[in-house]
């Protein structure tokens, strides 16, 4: 997709490499300095839409069911994502970057209390 604004062109591209490296930094040092559920839940209700937030935490949980070896109908059934976000999900936990491992490490099963 192509934007033109004051004759200048830009492409829409949604992969990470092309999104300036600074303002991802500040994103990442954002998210790094919270230190509790609390400031992350005011930070990310201002920055997200409740549909962004929302596929945010179905990805989380497919990662879940995906690491506790459920099936992709199941997964599906119990998240309600498609077989294509399970595939992408799956596939970013056992050949990306190491991100969900490290949560779901630190989760270490406290995931789903209540009051994280």
């Amino acid at each position: 997709m192509k934007i033109y604004l004051k004759e200048q062109v830009f492409t829409m591209n949604k992969d990470i490499r092309n999104i300036s490296r600074e303002r991802m930094h500040e994103l990442w040092r954002a998210i790094a300095s919270l230190e509790t559920a609390e400031e992350c839940e005011s930070f990310f209700t201002d920055l997200c839409t409740i549909a962004e937030l929302d596929e945010m935490a179905k990805r989380l949980e497919v990662a879940k069911c995906v690491d506790a070896g459920m099936s992709y109908g199941d997964a599906a059934e119990k998240t309600g994502a498609s077989t294509a976000t399970i595939s992408r999900v799956k596939r970013a936990l056992y050949y990306g970057n190491g991100g969900y491992r490290t949560v779901l490490d630190k989760l270490g099963g406290e995931g789903d209390k209540k009051n994280d």
